[in-house]
This record gives structure tokens, sequence and C-alpha cells, in this order.
């Protein structure tokens, strides 16, 4: 259960749930443990204040018919849990090792002293009975002191400690092993709460347009209908709806383009044959360079609309350093300084879409390529840390690199940092498709594609692919 940074509150519903119920019943329990306490001590005082006077009654009327030498011998017979029995001589100087001097007189405020005076004052006579003192024990605890009067004429000090609530060990354990069951049965029901919604996020972020993602066969994987909520059953079923319709949103779209972009195929051929035949030389050859622009943008708008459709290819085993050095040769056959640093050396063949994953990197190097100021290309093959390995494929030019606010929008279609330049300009040239059918082709192999301006300048692109294998792969 992890924490928003600096705070204490979990990031995650079901830590935060739990954490108010948790904290809910211990408040509870202890407002429940504190009201038992006062009610444990308001009954030991009552119970005290009862039998307190015919016991000290009782206890003096036994004094009175001993001889004065015999007092002291009974003294510890008669002491009870809370109070015990001290002897005093006429002149107030201790008499024997069970007998104390008198304490300091300091008017008594603890509710419980007047109450047992007159209970003992009740039972003896008011004659008999002193004014109640306070202090404090050895021990920190108020101690009460009454002073009472035997018939000889002996003063029998009375010394009260009132009864304090305790708790006893047993029940401590008892309390605590009912908070842990209580904690326990919080996390079972926050957990049966919170699973649901769960399924239902994972469900709504694996949605893809191109329908490989969880939601589309959600209802496969999910169970029995009963395993799930009526809402939650509802909302997937839901998702799977908008993401039939994405589907056909999209396909509709790459239908039409595929369509625009083959129709104009024919036209652009006829335009070229007849744009060889005009005299002037000049015109000619301007009128050429417009036209292939133009096929240019029809070619990528063809191959734009087929990476909408790479989730179909078959995916199979590829020795991964070896494709990543074919594609490395080509560039280098071309004139290009490409370079291939691997730090996998022993990188088990990857089951992935091949196709894809050449079109992916081939169109990252031709953009390092063409960004890159003349200066060496390296790709990089590594693996990353953890036991769920990610394939790292990176490719690092020495180019301008992206301005930080288009490095996610230069992945969307026709997208291009200064629009306003020449699409044959040697920086800004292009039909706005090349980052964006590799971003395409990237969701097709299950991987993900970040661009990212390197400290010493130019751009690094980095697709991350999982060691398993794309989504869907057999």
């Amino acid at each position: 259960m992890t924490l928003w940074p600096g705070t204490l509150m979990p990031s995650t519903l079901l830590g935060r749930v739990l954490l108010v119920v948790c904290g809910g019943l211990a408040l509870a329990h202890a407002l429940t443990l504190l009201i038992l306490l006062r009610e444990r001590g308001e009954q030991g005082l009552a119970m005290m204040q009862a039998y307190v006077g015919r016991d000290v009654a009782a206890s003096v009327a036994v004094l009175d018919h001993l001889p004065a030498p015999e007092r002291a011998a009974w003294l510890p017979r008669l002491a009870r849990a809370n109070y015990r029995y001290r002897l005093l001589d006429n002149t107030g100087a201790a008499a024997n090792a069970h007998t104390i001097a008198p304490p300091p007189h300091a008017p008594a405020q603890h509710p419980l002293a007047e109450p047992v005076r007159l209970a003992v004052a009740a039972e003896l006579g008011p004659q008999r009975v002193g004014q109640v003192s306070e202090a404090s024990s050895e021990t920190g605890a108020t101690q009460l002191s009454l002073p009472l009067k035997l018939q000889d004429g002996h003063t029998l000090l009375l010394q009260l400690t009132p009864p304090r609530p305790m708790v006893s060990p047993t029940t401590v354990g008892l309390l605590l092993a009912q908070m842990l069951a209580l904690i326990a049965a919080a996390w079972g029901v926050v957990r049966v709460a919170v699973r649901p919604l769960q399924h239902l996020a994972q469900t709504a972020e694996g949605i893809q347009p191109a329908g490989t993602g969880p939601a589309a066969d959600a209802g496969a994987r999910s169970g029995p209908p009963h395993t799930l909520p009526t809402e939650v059953a509802q909302a997937t079923r839901a998702l799977q709806a908008l993401q039939t319709r994405v589907q056909a949103h999209v396909q509709e779209r790459t239908q039409l383009l595929a369509a625009i972009s083959h129709d104009l195929q024919t036209p652009l051929t006829r335009m070229r044959l007849r744009t060889e035949q005009v005299a002037d030389a000049e015109l000619r050859t301007r009128l050429l360079a417009d036209l292939d622009g133009m096929s240019a943008l029809v070619a990528e708008g063809l191959a734009y609309a087929r990476s909408t459709h790479a989730h179909q290819e078959v995916p199979r085993a590829v020795d991964l350093p070896a494709l990543l050095d074919a594609l490395v040769c080509d560039a280098q056959d071309a004139g290009h300084d490409v370079r291939l640093h691997t730090d996998a050396p022993a990188l088990p063949p990857l089951h992935t879409r091949v196709q894809a994953l050449r079109r992916v990197v081939g169109n990252l190097l031709d953009n390092a390529v063409k960004f890159g100021e003349d200066h060496p290309v390296t790709v990089t093959l590594s693996m990353g840390p953890g036991t769920a390995q990610r394939i790292h494929i990176t490719v690092d030019d020495a180019g301008p690199g992206i301005p930080e606010a288009d490095l996610l929008a230069v992945l969307q279609p026709f997208h291009r940092v200064d629009a306003s330049r020449n699409r044959d300009h040697r920086h800004s040239g292009g039909t706005g498709l090349g980052l964006a059918i590799a971003q395409q082709l990237s969701l097709a192999l299950g991987g993900e594609l970040t661009l990212a301006n390197r400290p010493e300048g130019g751009l690094r692109a980095r697709l991350s692919l999982s060691a398993e294998g794309p989504i869907g792969a057999p």
C-alpha cells in the first residue's frame, strides 16, 4: 500500500477505505473501553460506600474489646485491599511499628472523601469521626486519612486508597484479538467492494482502438456472470460497446484514408506522364518535385492505414540482435553512419510481430538519419531491470531535438513541429506520419514508444517491449 508523497494518506482506494474503517473501529473500541472503565470505577466507588461503613464499625468494635497491647497485632487482620488501620497514641506520636504520626492536615477534595466519612459516622456516631485529609502515597496514588476515636480515647487512623479502574492483561489480550478480527473482517469487506472497481479500471485501461485490449474479451475472462456485481457488469458491457464503436470509427477513418490514397495514385501517374511532356525543363522539374511530394504523402497515408491492422499479423520467433543488425547494415549500405550497440548479447528469441517491429525500427532510423545533422546514429539493445523484464530498443541521434511541448504531439498523425516550413526542408520536411506510424505499430506490438531530448543534444526514441511478446501472442 503506497502513500501520497509527503502525506500519510494511502494512494489506493483500498488503502483509504481501510484506513477510514479501521480508524473508526479503533476509535469506537477506545471509547467503549473508556466507558467500561468509567462504569467499573463508579460501581467500585458505590460498593465501597455501601460496605465501608459497616466494615469499619465492625473493626472498631473488635479493637474496642481488645486490650490496648493486643490491638497492634490485629491491625493486619483487619486491613482490606483499599484501606488499612494505624494506631496513634494520645500525644500523636508513633506508639510502635504499627503506629504512625498523623499526616499533615489537608482538606480532602476527592469525591469519595465525604461519602466515606458520612457512612462511617452513621455507624459509629459523629462524635467519634474526625475530618478527612488527603495526601499522596509513595506510589503517587491519592490517600485519604480519616481519624477515629476508640472507647478508651486512643486514636485509630483509617487510611483509604480510592480504587482505580484497572484492566487485566487477559482483557487487553481479548480486546486486541477482537480488534484484529474486526480489521481482518473490514479488510475482507473492503477488498470485495474494491476488486470490481479494479477490474473495471483494468478493462478501461485496456481499451485499444484496434480491439486487442482486455475489453474485447472481458466477458470471456471474467468468469460466470454472478462473479461481478450487476453495476460493474453493466459498466463492463458499456465499455465493450464503446470499444466496438471506437473500433468501427477507426476502421472507417483508416478505410477512407486508404481509399483516398489509393485512388490518388492513378491521377498522379497520369499527371507524371503529362508533366514529362512539358517542354520547359525548369517548369517540368518543379512539377515533378511536387508530384514526388504528393506521391510520398499518398504512400505514407497507405502505410498509416495498414499500420492500424498490424495486430492481425501472426507473431513468430525472431532473433532480435540479428534483426537490428540487418536494419543497421541496410542503413550503412545507404551511406549513413549508423552503429549498433548490444547490452544483451544472450537475449533469447523474441516472440513478436516481426514485420511491425521491422517497420517501427526502420521509421525511427529514418527519422534519426534525416535529422541527425550527419552525425552518427546509435541503436542500442538492452534489458530493463526487475523480474518482469522489458526489452529496450533505443535510437539516439545528434539532431536539433524536439521542443518539450511537442514530444507527445509528434506521435499524432500529420503533426509537424513547424508546419510553415517546406516539406522538402532538411529538418522539417515530411508528411508528419512517420512517428505516428511507429506509435501505431508499437501498440500492436504491446510495447511503448517514448521520445526524450538528450542532455548532450539530439533526440532519443525508445521502444520498450515485453519479453513475453505482444498482447494476443500464442
